[in-house]
């Protein structure tokens, strides 16, 4: 299995977090009109080499893009994941349910369509985007759906991400694959309109990427990969989940009780 970091396919639009409200709308029209017209439409076929890609190599790919919405709207952006499987089918299309704070200039909302857990050739693998890792209800919704590999590709990196996926795959009794995208400054290209106000300091690590592995019921198997570019690389036994997990169901009864009844 190969994973690719939240909206790795056009690239993280880091620009709505750097751009003061208000004070540049021009500037984030012309920059979201980059980014959509880089955008992926599904509609179009648009994953098809990764598809085949998958399976020329026969292996699953997990994906972050940014999906354009060419069947309803033609214009709406969303930050989804993909899952392909070793025979180039798609096997899941996760929309960000609550793009985070000034996400929300440039993508719509997600719905549960998504929230799905799905046969690949590797084991069971579900996906939740950045933020999402952070919602107890829609992790709780993956480990009632038999989850082996929890996949969270994200733009968030340092220490209390790394303690979310370690608390993760504790709690979830899963393995788990967490990876941003590890940028420098230097990264971006030069023809990026309002490239040097954006990003003025050329030696700053934009996102330290922080890819990491945790095994079943918590411990690092390989990461995390901090400023540095390459491939995290590690063997996992999906049996280990499944010896792990642990699910219970939450009913709460807000009735006063009596202590005894006699009958």
């Amino acid at each position: 299995m190969v994973v690719f970091p939240e909206t790795w396919l056009p690239g993280y639009p880091t620009f709505i977090w750097r751009l003061p409200p208000g004070a540049g709308m021009g500037k984030t029209d012309e920059l979201y009109a980059l980014s959509q017209a880089n955008s992926v439409d599904l509609s179009r076929d648009g994953l098809r080499p990764l598809q085949d890609a998958a399976k020329d190599h026969q292996v699953v790919i997990v994906v972050g893009y940014q999906e354009l919405d060419g069947s309803l709207s033609g214009s709406t952006l969303f930050n989804s994941c993909a899952i392909i499987d070793a025979d180039g089918r798609l096997a899941n299309n996760h929309r960000k349910l609550m793009p985070t704070n000034p996400e929300r200039m440039v993508w719509g909302f997600g719905d549960g369509s998504g929230l799905k857990v799905v046969d690949t050739a590797v084991g069971r693998v579900g996906a939740l985007i950045c933020w999402e890792s952070y919602m107890p209800l829609a992790r709780y919704a993956l480990y009632a759906q038999n989850i082996d590999i929890y996949v969270a590709p994200t733009w968030d990196s340092g220490e209390t991400w790394l303690a979310t996926m370690q608390h993760i795959a504790r709690e979830g009794g899963c393995w788990v694959v967490g990876c941003a995208t590890a940028l420098e400054a230097s990264d971006i290209p030069e023809g990026v309109p309002y490239r040097d106000e954006l990003f003025p300091n050329k030696d700053e690590w934009i996102n330290a990427g922080d890819a990491v592995v945790y095994k079943p019921f918590g411990g690092a198997v390989a990461g995390p990969m901090r400023k540095e570019k390459g491939l995290l690389i590690a063997d996992i036994d999906v049996g280990a989940a499944r010896a792990s997990r642990r699910i219970f169901s939450l009913h709460v009864n807000r009735k006063s009780q009596i202590p005894v009844t006699f009958e």
